[in-house]
């Protein structure tokens, strides 16, 4: 317990738990979202902060960081992305996004609805990390014809990678400073100090850590029964390939610390 006491304490905004805190209060996401895009913003409602997506029993579902719309009624995910899941030959964070962008427009969209009835949608991904290695502050992607790169998809979704280490493009003074506090945790903006103050006032919040810690208290036991899972799963593999080996039930309920009758039933199957 105090092992969570000090990991609560040690948290950045970098934690997906506390960037959702400080997404939740208003001033601070629509601020965000304004810089980046150089765009006002009226108003922002909020969908829901960690809202699962699941389609159904047999897909994969998805539980997303922020989700807020506008006034115009334009809709943005924000993501915190600290690990670059990045290999040459499967690019997780780009299928990732597409995931997304999938789900999140099943979400919105209701049975016998239209598809123009389909707002705008932004996918914003945070990352601490350049994925692209250019060198870029931001990375904003929309479909364009390979035959005339002019001609865009009016589809109105947009996928963006931020990436706080960047050095090239044009961004906003207020912007810049909230990629160098993601990074170094320094406040030079009073933006950053509004972000920085509200992660003061809920690490004093005793409802906020008593959240945080159910949450990794909850994670902590899917991660143990996720682990014994697999070793039963691996340990029953061992035992199907031993039986066709030839070897007794017996010596194969010792190798494999599976029950006996566990064994029989494997070898009657």
């Amino acid at each position: 317990m105090q092992d969570l006491a000090t990991k609560f304490a040690n948290l950045t905004i970098q934690s997906d738990f506390i960037f959702k805190k400080v997404m939740s209060r208003k001033r601070i996401c629509k601020h965000l979202l304004e810089e980046l895009l150089q765009i006002e913003i009226a108003d922002i409602n909020y969908i829901e902060a960690e809202k699962t997506i699941d389609p159904n029993y047999t897909s994969h579902g998805i539980r997303l960081d922020i989700i807020v719309a506008d006034d115009k009624n334009t809709h943005y995910n924000l993501e915190m992305q600290v690990k670059n899941n990045k290999n040459p030959n499967t690019h997780v964070l780009p299928k990732r996004s597409r995931y997304y962008q999938a789900l999140l427009d099943f979400d919105l969209l209701q049975a016998g609805q239209p598809y123009d009835l389909l707002p705008p949608t932004f996918i914003i991904f945070i990352c601490i990390f350049d994925f692209f290695e250019k060198g870029n502050y931001v990375y904003t992607f929309k479909k364009r014809c390979l035959e005339n790169l002019e001609l865009e998809l009016p589809d109105e979704a947009t996928t963006m990678l931020l990436n706080t280490n960047g050095s090239h493009g044009e961004i906003s003074k207020d912007l810049k400073s909230f990629y160098d506090y993601v990074n170094n945790h320094i406040v030079t903006t009073d933006f950053t100090k509004q972000i920085d103050d509200e992660i003061s006032y809920l690490k004093l919040d005793t409802k906020v850590r008593r959240e945080y810690m159910l949450m990794e208290a909850r994670l902590l036991d899917e991660r143990r029964e996720g682990i014994a899972e697999g070793e039963t799963n691996a340990n029953t593999a061992t035992a199907k390939r031993l039986l066709s080996m030839g070897l007794t039930v017996q010596d194969i309920a010792k190798a494999t610390s599976l029950p006996i009758e566990q064994v029989e039933a494997l070898k009657a199957d």
